[in-house]
């Protein structure tokens, strides 16, 4: 009892500490301590969490073992169909036999789907999204093309500017008036960039970010050498730009983030908050950043953004704000 009783004057600090106990009786001859009876409990919740950030771990580790075989498959950028244009003011042959000028190729037929772009992180390329580019073509979707810009990029304003020309080209070369675009990390806050800043909203319908620091992350200092990790540090320029009104923007954003992700600090950066912006925000549980493209029930996650015309398909609303929200448990 007297171990007991020296150290009630420390169980306000230990309620602050962990809110989440809920208040209990007292002990005899005591009054009542609110927080008390769970402490016994207490363990146990430490050590479910203690497993969870070590599966977390682990499959981290295990993805980016397996990432860095495959990095090599992803440095050359994807081959795409090769369009023969004869340059203007030239004849050939059957011209000079025809003088009617031949009529212009057909436009080829909007896919149902839009096709849909992948666009890597930080020091990454193409080959991340292997089994997610996978899993979208075995549910439908055929027109999916994964970009690479550089490792030197040092300027996501030129990267952005760098996507809405493969955009481009990719509506015009499938018939398409809109795309679907899926960014991991940087890749998000690329695309997201393109979309508010550069009238990209007019070709992306749905943008789609894993674990993307739509308000910038402080995680890892040192890195600060490189240009484009301060450009997505807190009060960054961009990151400012981002916050500017965006009135009418056509794109809806769907963006996932993990309460495991060391890559995001704080976590809720990955959450898009903009009072302009057509937003669900999902909240990922069991899994960290590099599991974000991976992960087969993210991947299930990704596909029903996509497929849905809007955000009333699982997702709830909260009445108070009018924000729409939902949530994915890896087990």
């Amino acid at each position: 009892m007297k171990v007991t009783t020296a150290a009630l004057p420390l169980l306000p600090l230990f309620q602050r500490l962990l809110p989440g106990l809920p208040g209990l009786p007292g002990l005899p001859g005591l009054p009542a301590v609110p927080g008390l009876p769970d402490l016994a409990s207490l363990p146990g919740r430490l050590t479910g969490l203690s497993l969870t950030l070590l599966k977390a771990s682990a499959l981290e580790a295990a993805i980016l073992a397996g990432h860095l075989l495959l990095y090599p498959s992803g440095v050359i950028q994807e081959r795409r169909p090769i369009q023969t244009l004869r340059p203007t003011g030239t004849h050939d042959a059957r011209d000079a036999r025809d003088p009617q000028p031949s009529p212009p190729p057909p436009r080829l037929p909007a896919p149902v789907n839009p096709p849909v772009v992948l666009l890597h992180g930080f020091i990454d390329n193409r080959s991340v999204f292997l089994l997610l580019r996978r899993s979208l073509a075995q549910h439908g979707r055929h027109e999916i093309e994964s970009l690479n810009y550089s490792p030197l990029t040092c300027d996501i304003r030129t990267a952005a500017e760098l996507l809405g020309r493969h955009i481009e080209e990719i509506c015009e070369r499938t018939g398409s008036e809109r795309v679907d675009v899926v960014g991991h990390s940087l890749g998000g806050l690329i695309a997201r960039y393109y979309v508010q800043r550069l009238g990209g909203d007019l070709r992306v319908r749905t943008l789609v970010t894993l674990g993307t620091p739509h308000a910038g992350t402080k995680v890892v200092p040192l890195a600060n050498a490189h240009p484009i990790v301060r450009q997505m540090r807190p009060g960054s320029a961009v990151i400012e730009e981002l916050t500017r009104p965006a009135p009418g923007c056509r794109t809806r954003f769907v963006s996932f983030w993990s309460d495991l992700d060391r890559v995001m600090d704080p976590l809720e950066t990955a959450c898009l908050d903009h009072p302009d912006l057509s937003v669900q925000n999902v909240r990922v549980s069991g899994i960290g950043h590099l599991a974000l493209p991976v992960h087969p029930t993210v991947a299930t996650g990704i596909r029903q953004a996509l497929d849905t015309a809007g955000p009333e398909t699982g997702v709830e609303t909260d009445t108070d704000t009018g924000k729409h929200h939902g949530g994915l448990t890896v087990a």
